[in-house]
């Protein structure tokens, strides 16, 4: 379940942060909105629970998805995607999860990068790009 406030800040016309501070597995302010043009950058998306396997965790995808309804947009505008993953041999759970949620015909451009450490049991992090359904 999507456990967030949403609050946003402009510093001039164009650019909007909008700050999410979610209940995680650890503490601190982990993801960060900005706005530009009407575009999304979704920085540090990771699984809500880590005790997970690589499908499990994969749910950030849901989380992404809840993310962009809330912000005025839907998985069909994400533009980019980048998967930070500590295991790449997993790759195939996670390409399992992206097939269900991703339409053939509204697929992002997308990169899986291996890398040694995400945090405590973490399996990946993903970062986003999408167009706002509507701009603002």
């Amino acid at each position: 379940m999507l456990a967030a406030t949403i609050s946003h800040a402009t510093f001039d016309r164009s650019i909007v942060l909008i700050m999410i501070k979610r209940i995680l597995p650890y503490e601190g302010l982990l993801h960060e909105v900005v706005e530009h043009g009407g575009v999304l950058y979704i920085g540090g998306i990771v699984p809500e629970d880590t005790s997970l396997d690589m499908s499990g965790q994969a749910n950030v995808l849901g989380q992404l998805s809840r993310l962009l309804q809330a912000l005025g947009s839907d998985l069909a505008n994400v533009l980019q995607v980048t998967i930070f993953m500590t295991d790449l041999g997993e790759k195939a759970a996670f390409n399992a999860a992206w097939k269900a949620h991703f339409a053939e015909a509204h697929l992002p451009a997308r990169a899986a990068v291996g890398v040694a450490d995400l945090g405590p049991n973490v399996k990946l992090e993903m970062t986003a790009i999408a167009a706002r359904s509507t701009p603002t």
